[in-house]
């Protein structure tokens, strides 16, 4: 599960719209909880409102990763792609791993995972997401249609690579770092 505030979603939403028709990208920065037990089903959060953390897909839970990560700062990057694939690529380059572990680290925090947008497409990954995503990071991937943020979604990947899998998002208040 993924818990973060309204304002933090709706900063990874204006750094999506602004980036657009780009692919904008960032790292979640925050703290790796335990489980918490009796974990719903997966929600997308909706672009200007929290969806309801329960509401979800699957009627079994499916699309469920059990730690609990909570994000408290996000740091948003410059996407680093060649210039003709920033519409449907993002890149964040060594030194930008290096810049968010030393931002984490100061704060005393966690490089959770990467948010990013999906200018007009589906808020899910793509092959190309699959083929560069690390297991261990949660992916928040937010749907642009023209330049306007919709929903978005979190992923994790299989430890085998295969497929991703949706985590649930859980939108609640509480004290907020944004850094740039």
């Amino acid at each position: 599960m993924l818990e973060l505030t309204p304002e933090l979603l709706n900063q990874i939403h204006a750094h999506g719209e602004a980036a657009y028709p780009e692919e904008g990208a960032g790292f979640l920065l925050g703290h790796l909880l335990p489980p918490s037990p009796g974990i719903g089903r997966a929600a997308p959060a909706l672009a200007g409102r929290a969806a309801p953390a329960l509401a979800g897909r699957g009627a079994g839970g499916e699309g469920l990763v059990g730690d609990h990560r909570q994000v408290t700062a996000i740091l948003r990057l410059e996407n680093a792609r060649e210039d003709a694939s920033r519409h449907n690529r993002y890149l964040l380059t060594p030194q930008a791993y290096l810049l968010g572990e030393g931002e984490a680290a100061r704060l005393g925090l966690d490089v959770l995972g990467v948010f990013h947008s999906h200018p007009d497409h589906p808020n899910r990954p793509s092959e190309f997401d699959r083929e560069w995503a690390m297991p261990w990071f949660t992916y928040l991937i937010t749907s642009v249609q023209s330049g306007q943020a919709v929903e978005s979604r979190c992923w994790r990947l299989a430890e085998d690579r295969s497929q991703f899998t949706e985590e649930q998002i859980d939108i609640r208040e509480s004290r907020v770092e944004s850094r740039k």
